[in-house]
């Protein structure tokens, strides 16, 4: 049957977990691709700043920090790039089939090419693969729901259980292989994650709804030109800016926050310019809130995969039982949490039906609570070298979980619910931007952090949070009726 024929699937008997049955598709893919992602994640930071003796480059601790921080800004801003390419050029099944060929290029990359090249060639290429990838999926897992369908948060709280078993298992087994064999056949193996889930999409792509196929605003053939030279523009900016010295590896988290702000304002104004109802643009006004909340969120959340990789390398007890527990298997913590407690959260939104929070205030909460993640690390300032016990930071990546399951699947839920219907894979993108400015901040707040000074640096940070968490809360009214009728 061709793809313009396809019945919609949505409304099929069989089910996935109570879900419809073709969310196992984004489900598996991404499981790949996050174990291929977070397998990488969790040993490059190390990489970077290891010694020459140790496997490493011997690049400064902060500024490695900081790269991290701006590459992780930049994966979610390429989700811009990836959204438009869906909506305006290809459509979203091939955005993503294609994005993820590059994203295992790029882990090849970090594996074959040696020192500061690999690292820059690879990240780059994961980055923008990655961006691609991420607007895409959530795109096509809400593709599977009618827009009142009350499975639809419970849904993407299982798909993402999908995302999370690949990031436990990744850091666990390129970890292990980093510590016995070394870095490159970490990396060698994230790439054989990413081919796997390649392998997987290829074979059930075609059984996906017929929209994510469709192209939902097709760019003007008379457009290409100006948009191919918009594209070398942007190169050459880069270029320039490199070649001027404006853009340095120290400068580059500042400059990728910049970007990002500079975005997110021209993003919420071209799409409330865009000839919405009434009603479309007032859920637009509805969502900036909430942008601020998530952007809030992740500059805390992401510091996982730095200042709670230091923390865990240089301040956290890793003996177990006489085996020195690799740095990176800190990062499954998080993941095996939410592999327990996604179900429970989906199974209960589900049982709450409409008596479940409302999405403001499930971001306020969410917020909140990741700023008193950040205040419970205060108890063990002063423990000295390797001397933080390991179940303490599983019970504050515990609070960690709590908070992410009450925001992120929330948020890219509430991103394809509120989204105008010709900006519906773009609104997603909106939503991974509160992301990549939270990530990017990372690398900007992650230079900050000192070992032998953690509580000015831990006080202010969870504070701050916290106290957005309750502006959201008492908001949490007015921006639901922005929404109209959207919980």
């Amino acid at each position: 049957m061709s793809s313009t024929t396809k019945p919609d699937r949505r409304g099929s008997g069989r089910t996935f977990f109570g879900q419809p049955f073709e969310l196992s598709t984004p489900f598996a893919v991404e499981l790949w691709e996050r174990f291929s992602f977070y397998g990488m994640q969790g040993i490059v930071l190390l990489y970077m700043y290891y010694s020459l003796t140790r496997g490493g480059l011997g690049i400064d601790q902060g500024v490695a920090n900081g790269i991290m921080g701006a590459y992780g800004g930049s994966v979610y801003l390429f989700t811009i790039l990836g959204a438009w390419v869906a909506d305006r050029l290809i459509g979203a099944d091939r955005t993503l089939f294609g994005s993820a060929v590059v994203v295992m290029l790029g882990h090849i990359a970090l594996a074959l090419v040696p020192g500061v090249a690999g690292i820059g060639v690879g990240l780059v290429l994961i980055a923008l693969g990655s961006g691609g990838l991420k607007a895409t999926a959530t795109t096509i897992v809400g593709s599977l729901y009618t827009r009142d369908d009350p499975r639809r948060d419970a849904g993407f709280s299982l798909y993402y259980l999908g995302v999370n078993l690949g990031a436990f298992a990744g850091p666990l087994l390129t970890g292990l292989l980093q510590s016995t064999l070394g870095f490159h056949y970490g990396f060698g193996l994230a790439a054989v994650g990413m081919a796997a889930g390649l392998v997987q999409y290829a074979i059930r792509r075609r059984n996906l709804p017929d929209a994510v196929q469709h192209v939902t605003n097709p760019l003007p053939r008379s457009r290409y030109p100006l948009a191919v030279i918009v594209a070398v523009a942007g190169l050459a900016v880069i270029a320039v800016a490199v070649l001027t010295g404006l853009l340095t590896v120290s400068t580059l988290p500042v400059v990728v926050v910049v970007v990002v702000v500079v975005a997110t304002i021209a993003y919420f104004v071209v799409i409330l310019s865009s000839g919405l109802t009434p009603d479309e643009r007032s859920r637009v006004f509805a969502f900036i809130p909430l942008f601020i909340g998530s952007a809030v969120f992740w500059s805390l959340y992401q510091q996982q995969f730095t200042v709670v990789t230091v923390y865990a390398d240089q301040r956290l007890d890793r003996d177990l039982f006489g085996f020195t527990m690799p740095v990176s298997w800190a990062q499954s913590i998080n993941p095996v949490m939410i592999i327990v407690l996604s179900g429970l959260f989906a199974a209960l939104w589900t049982r709450l039906g409409d008596r479940q929070p409302s999405t403001p205030t499930k971001f306020g909460l969410g917020t909140g609570i990741m700023g008193v993640a950040f205040l419970l690390f205060l108890p063990f300032v002063g423990t000295g070298e390797n001397g933080t016990p390991l179940l303490a930071l599983v019970g504050i990546l515990f609070v960690f979980t709590v908070a992410e399951l009450l925001l992120s699947p929330t948020g890219q839920s509430v991103a394809t619910k509120l989204a105008p219907p010709k900006f519906q894979t773009q609104m997603v993108a909106l939503f991974f931007l509160s992301v990549s400015l939270g990530t990017a901040l990372t690398g900007v707040l992650s230079r900050y952090y000192d070992p032998e000074h953690e509580a000015p640096y831990f006080t202010v940070l969870g504070l701050v949070a916290v106290v957005v968490g309750v502006v959201l809360l008492v908001i949490a009214r007015p921006v639901l009726r922005l929404m109209r009728g959207i919980r």
